[in-house]
């Protein structure tokens, strides 16, 4: 099955390395993903986390999109109640300005936080119930039809920078069909409601003048390694990573310690979360990735790595891409 390939780059930051290296890591990957044919690279708002180098998800596009040519690039997702609808618009229609054509803008609802962090971007708890309204003024803004007399986004004014609902409930997929926009799910670490959540999605799907049929992007973590007992070792460094980020709570635990949860009945979240997880031979790999286009009903993959440092992280994506011929489509 021939599906649109893209990268979740989630910028964390791992053992041995600190900020700086992951950006420039980002580049890096962006840089081999445009020439090995992938459509997209998106990077997510998280705040507070100091495995994840992404917070400034705006700035990380414009620096990467300087050091790149032709690939897509965008928020997955910007975290919209974190903000104001008309500084998202100046923001991303100055990127759309510097990088014409290449720029995405996917949006979340959830905070992409805690509570206490929550705060001290000084939002209200109650700015993600006015998220329907807050992309409408957002598009409205990028479209050059604001809603808000009087105000107009510069620069962003008649960018029509492309807007990608991002969720992982019925919510955002009745939201993204009713508004006529492409639908993003986040599979890759959400996975319970994907088929049930894409199935509403189609059904209540309504053509706009941005899209005239239904498109799904379904999130899935991949693994590829030359030999399969490589990336079975890589596969459990990424659980007990998430492991210890979860029952972490300020203690340090040993690879042991965390096998032994990773044994127990207490795994049972982080198991649920890496659900959809490609691991394997890049044959093995590839053939999961069809099954899963097919499970999720998905026009487009996005992969998220779950490798464990640098050099293995662009080898994945690159089997990946000979095996799906990506750079001969291009």
């Amino acid at each position: 099955m021939s599906v649109l390939l893209s990268i979740l780059d989630l910028a964390d930051v791992g053992p041995g390395e600190n900020v700086p290296d992951r950006l420039r890591s980002s580049v890096e990957l962006a840089q081999h993903a445009e020439r090995w044919g992938y459509r997209r690279i998106w990077y997510a708002e998280h705040h507070n986390m100091p495995t994840i180098a992404s917070a400034a998800t705006s700035v990380l596009i414009a620096h990467v999109a300087a050091h790149t040519r032709t690939i897509r690039l965008g928020s997955g997702g910007v975290m919209l109640p974190n903000h104001s609808p008309l500084v998202i618009a100046e923001q991303f229609g100055t990127l759309e300005s510097l990088h014409p054509g290449r720029i995405d803008l996917g949006l979340g609802r959830a905070p992409g936080t805690d509570q206490q962090t929550f705060r001290a971007l000084r939002r209200h708890p109650a700015a993600a119930e006015r998220f329907p309204d807050d992309v409408l003024e957002l598009q409205g803004y990028l479209r050059g039809e604001p809603l808000v007399e009087g105000v107009r986004a510069t620069p962003g004014h008649g960018t029509d920078v492309p807007l990608y609902i991002l969720g992982s409930s019925l919510f955002g997929a009745q939201l993204a069909a009713q508004l006529g926009l492409p639908y993003a799910f986040a599979s890759h670490f959400a996975p319970d409601a994907l088929q049930a959540a894409v199935a509403a999605y189609r059904s209540g799907f309504r053509p706009s003048a941005q899209l005239e049929r239904p498109h799904v992007i379904a999130g899935v973590n991949v693994i590829a390694a030359d030999a399969r007992e490589d990336a079975e070792a890589q596969l459990l460094i990424a659980k007990r990573r998430r492991a210890k980020r979860l029952f972490g709570r300020g203690r340090s635990y040993t690879d042991e310690e965390l096998d032994l949860i990773l044994d127990s009945p207490s795994a049972a979240p982080v198991l649920q979360m890496m659900r959809y997880t490609a691991v394997g031979t890049v044959d093995e790999v590839s053939a999961y990735l069809d099954r899963f286009a097919v499970h999720a009903d998905a026009d487009e993959l996005i992969l998220a790595s779950s490798a464990t440092d640098q050099p293995k992280r662009l080898r994945t994506f690159e089997l990946v891409a000979q095996a799906r011929g990506l750079a001969d489509a291009a």
